[in-house]
Formats: C-alpha cells, structure tokens, sequence
C-alpha cells in the first residue's frame, strides 16, 4: 500500500489525499502490528483489543487439546 502511494505520479491534489486517506484507513483497520499484540490500531482505540486477545487465546487453547487428542488415537 505504501509503494502506491509513494511511487505512483499525482496530478491533482485530490488524488493524491484520497490515496493518503486509504492508506491511513489500511494502517488503521486492517494491518495488524505487533507492536500492539497483532491487533490494529483501531482495536485498541475502541478497547477491542483485550476481547480480541481473549478469543485468541481461548482458540489457541481449544486446538492444541484437539491436537493431542488426534494424537493420543493415532498413538493407540
């Protein structure tokens, strides 16, 4: 998203200000950082972070039971 706007040529000024403000909203919305626990920007503004944290962890926890359950059956 960053090489559109840097290398693309902008003739008018309101091209150019409708790529910056898609690029912002990407950052913002849909790139995770992990900075910020691979959560958006946006997330932690809104205080969906920790619920999002939460979900994952209890997803995590659920699939390595499944895992060692498929293991025990292919081990007996």
């Amino acid at each position: 998203m960053k090489n559109r706007v840097l290398l693309e040529n902008y003739y008018l000024p309101g091209d150019l200000e409708c790529q910056i403000g898609a690029f912002i909203d990407y950052y913002n919305n849909q790139c995770y950082h992990e900075r910020l626990n691979n959560v958006t920007p946006a997330d932690v503004y809104f205080g969906r972070d920790k619920a999002i944290l939460r979900e994952r962890e209890k997803i995590k926890k659920h699939t390595i039971q499944q895992r060692r359950l498929q293991h025990q059956k292919q081990a007996a």
